[in-house]
């Protein structure tokens, strides 16, 4: 039986976050060590270009990116670690995959539609600053998906439809040409955590309530400190459930410590006293990786390196797929 191929891509747009560690990287590392598994990571450094317009933050963020993901132990002679700009087969399929894509179901994609909402509310033209990269990126990602011949794709429940693209995408080339693709399946891993930022709402970067994943002693210890909680004085009993203290909490202690929180807050623990113990379980699992980051950040040369060895493997697969691809739409060599 062929091995289950998971693949997995990382925009490089801002910094890591908490959130990104327990419900991406954390998970996805332990993946990297199974060797009953061909795992692909990728920098998605062309999907930033969407987004950003800045190249000094797409450029940083890519650092930035994959130094934590080397820096949290990412085994990269398991699990292929690449960028996706290093593999020029991945725009060369996005073409071909484009001339096979229905404008009709690129209409439907979630960002798209949600881009053309905002503008209608605003009185502006429906299209109005929306570019081609914004309208077709689900192609792209086919692109990264299908290169690979990907057979699951980890994603965040809004990036379901995505995957659902890719496989139309495929479905209708295998149908049109020959049978080059497999069909992906979206995996959704609904026991890893969504975390909370410090107002409450999901962490993430555009609502800018996010604990940057390395952070110094200090600059944890105050994000810490910020997150919101309610009035309850030491003594009373607080709800373990409503808490986003609490739910940082569980997503790095064990089932035991968790436990023994839960009892805590039952019992009136004060704020004060469960960001401390909150600050230094967070700080004693990520010390060691910080200062692995740390290190490699100060030594590009070594990640250069290391993701120039990733386009390498990355490549032999990438080749013979494309000339497959070329072959089967008729381009190439005249014989």
């Amino acid at each position: 039986m062929a091995r289950q191929r998971i693949l997995t891509g990382i925009t490089t747009t801002g910094t890591p976050h908490l959130g990104n560690y327990v419900g991406a990287i954390r998970p996805s590392i332990e993946a990297s060590r199974d060797s009953s598994k061909d795992t692909f990571f990728f920098l998605a450094d062309y999907h930033a270009l969407i987004k950003c317009q800045d190249p000094a933050l797409v450029r940083q963020s890519s650092k930035e990116i994959a130094a934590t993901w080397l820096a949290l132990g990412l085994d990269t002679d398991n699990a292929l670690f690449y960028r996706q700009s290093d593999i020029p087969e991945i725009p060369e399929l996005t073409w071909v995959l484009t001339c096979n894509a229905a404008k009709g179901l690129m209409n439907r994609a979630h960002a798209y539609k949600a881009a053309v909402q905002a503008n209608e509310e605003a009185g502006e033209d429906p299209d109005f600053g929306i570019t081609m990269g914004l309208f077709s990126y689900p192609v792209l990602m086919a692109a990264d998906i299908l290169m690979f011949n990907a057979d699951r794709v980890p994603v965040g429940r809004d990036q379901i439809q995505h995957v659902e693209m890719a496989r139309d995408i495929a479905q209708r080339f295998n149908h049109n040409f020959a049978d080059v693709f497999n069909l992906p399946e979206a995996a959704i891993d609904d026991s890893v955590a969504v975390l909370q930022g410090l107002d409450g709402r999901k962490m993430s970067k555009s609502y800018n309530n996010t604990i940057p994943l390395f952070a110094g002693e200090k600059q944890l210890r105050k994000s810490i400190n910020k997150i919101k909680t309610n009035l309850l004085e030491p003594g009373e009993p607080k709800d373990a459930d409503d808490s986003t203290v609490f739910q940082i909490w569980s997503a790095f202690a064990s089932p035991q410590e968790t436990a023994r929180m839960r009892s805590d807050f039952e019992n009136g623990i004060a704020w004060g006293e469960a960001k401390k113990q909150l600050f230094e379980l967070v700080n004693g699992e990520l010390a060691g990786a910080r200062d692995r980051y740390e290190e490699l950040m100060a030594n590009p040369s070594h990640i250069e390196s290391v993701l120039a060895r990733g386009a390498e493997r990355a490549r032999e697969y990438a080749v013979p797929l494309m000339a497959k691809v070329r072959e089967a739409v008729g381009i190439g060599p005249l014989r």
